[in-house]
């Protein structure tokens, strides 16, 4: 068993081998989650967290490198939580982004961790919300979740973060496909990477154009801005952070970031309410209650709702 309180103690320091074991804690549904989020619970609400998500091979790995270096210059601890394909053998993250990020992996001000999906649809990992407040916790001032890039699907990162960045490159299709896709409405900010290619100008502007297809935005509403990048070259870098930092103000102003942080909170509990309630079910297979219920239900005596009530409140009673 860890001591947790003493991990809690040496992350607020910003020791990395105690974050990392705070992270494999939640990861691994440990026993002790409920001790390292209570512990964890007064020390969060600082962190800005950015989602960064978009269709494989735009570039997020290179664009959240070039945002940590951006941010490090201001002096700000950054976090990153890479999110990537589960290994269908170990069930460990396949390709590892910090191996694209090793330039900052001998920096104290970064901490950076690769997370597998392990099934879970949707770009990120099950556990990515427990590892965003052990970052935060840890005292990250930005948090950075690079999503797995799984393309129409991708848009779970919305509910995550504060502010969405969607990622598209020229000539890759990105256009027509977010078209068909929810991604152009999760988008606070829109990145057009590798802009020293061919056609990054009309991807901009086909963008603008679809962005503006049916928009009802009332004065003082958020217009999502469209930026240009090389990250490779760190090129358009700044003009993002300059875009986020934009973002963030207005929903301050207006406490969008509040609201958005309690439908995540609330998001959060009902997630572990029903995880729990599943797992209480799991556990009565072979009991004599779901039996009875099953036998009333081909007598005809009970519809399948009725008896999923009388289940569900048995079970909350204990």
């Amino acid at each position: 068993m860890q001591d947790v309180s003493s991990l809690v103690a040496q992350a607020r320091e910003g020791r990395p081998r105690a974050v990392a074991r705070l992270i494999s804690l939640v990861e691994g549904a440990s026993p002790q989650l409920r001790e390292v989020m209570e512990a964890l619970a007064p020390l969060t609400g600082n962190a800005y967290v950015v989602g960064l998500t978009g269709s494989p091979g735009v570039g997020k790995s290179t664009s959240t490198s070039a945002l940590v270096t951006a941010y490090r210059k201001q002096g700000k601890r950054v976090g990153v939580l890479a999110v990537d394909p589960s290994s269908p053998f170990s069930g460990g993250a396949l390709l590892g982004d910090r191996v694209r990020m090793s330039e900052h992996a001998s920096d104290p001000g970064v901490y950076i961790r690769s997370m597998a999906t392990r099934g879970h649809l949707g770009g990120l990992a099950w556990a990515a919300p427990q590892a965003i407040r052990v970052l935060d916790a840890a005292g990250c001032e930005v948090v950075l979740v690079e999503t797995v890039g799984v393309g129409q699907s991708e848009v779970e990162i919305a509910s995550q973060a504060d502010t969405s960045v969607v990622l598209l490159a020229p000539g890759m299709g990105d256009g027509i496909q977010a078209a068909k896709a929810g991604i152009l409405e999760i988008g606070d900010v829109y990145v057009v990477n590798k802009a020293d290619r061919d056609g990054a100008d009309a991807t901009a502007r086909e963008l603008n154009h679809m962005l503006g297809l049916g928009e009802a935005r009332a004065a003082g509403d958020w217009r999502p801005p469209i930026v240009k990048t090389v990250a490779a070259r760190g090129e358009g870098v700044d003009e993002v952070v300059e875009a986020l930092e934009k973002h963030r103000a207005w929903m301050e102003e207006r406490d969008v970031l509040g609201e958005r942080r309690r439908a995540r909170a609330a998001r959060e509990v009902e997630t572990i309410a029903v995880t729990t309630l599943r797992e209480r079910i799991g556990d009565l297979h072979g009991d004599r209650r779901l039996g009875v219920l099953a036998e009333r239900i081909v007598a005809g005596e009970l519809d399948p709702y009725r008896a999923a009530d009388e289940l569900v409140a048995g079970l909350t009673r204990g």
